[in-house]
């Protein structure tokens, strides 16, 4: 993406959204399971030259993907008459107790010619068994290659327990803080990023 681009509306180059912290650092949160190998897709058929060795596990996946028959979507907003993706996964994930892992569609990757399906495991109990992604094909035109690498699915870590809510009047300091802080950020660009923004570790393998 360019950084800025001309806008008809202001007259002028305005930043895009690669500038927007909030934007970037939304699809670098939490870690994407990548696709294991190139996937050719040709008027509905998929298909994949994967050799690897019969896996010395039982019940572990050898094929990159596998599918849902329509009937297991039935009356779902996203069923359309086809069967579901399946992209199998080849590690086990466990997580500390009292957190689950969210997975959901690689975060503004709307280019991809799939939609995940958004699913919550309790990976702090169920960890000895991969976790599978399904998704829906929204492409149906799409003729080509799903490369190697392609994001399938984007997992965050997130606690099981439900955060109490608290609703309150917008007065007093509140108040003064929110018409200051908005003002600021109005005035001029990058407050968020200098003051507000915490820097980030991003997830490394040990």
């Amino acid at each position: 993406m360019p950084a800025k681009a001309f806008s008809e509306v202001h007259g002028r180059e305005i930043r895009t959204v690669k500038q927007c912290p909030p934007f970037v650092d939304a699809m670098a949160h939490g870690f994407v399971i990548p696709l294991p190998c190139d996937v050719s897709v040709e008027n509905g058929v998929f298909s994949w030259d994967w050799r690897i060795p019969e896996p010395a596990t039982r019940g572990h996946p050898r094929a990159p993907l596998s599918f849902h028959v329509p009937e297991q979507l039935v009356g779902a907003p996203f069923a359309d008459g086809q069967a579901a993706l399946k992209f199998n996964s080849f590690w086990t994930i466990e997580l500390e107790e009292g957190w689950s892992l969210l997975a959901v569609h690689p975060i503004n990757r709307d280019d991809l010619p799939f939609r995940l399906i958004t699913g919550l495991v309790d990976s702090d109990r169920f960890h000895d068994g991969g976790i599978n992604f399904p998704a829906v094909w929204t492409d149906r035109a799409f003729n080509g290659v799903l490369p190697r690498g392609t994001p399938v699915a984007q997992c965050l870590i997130v606690p099981r327990e439900q955060p109490d809510l608290v609703f309150e009047q917008l007065e007093g300091p509140a108040k003064t803080a929110y018409e200051s802080t908005v003002a600021e950020v109005l005035a001029q660009p990058g407050i968020y990023r200098k003051r507000f923004r915490a820097k980030r570790r991003r997830s490394s393998a040990e």
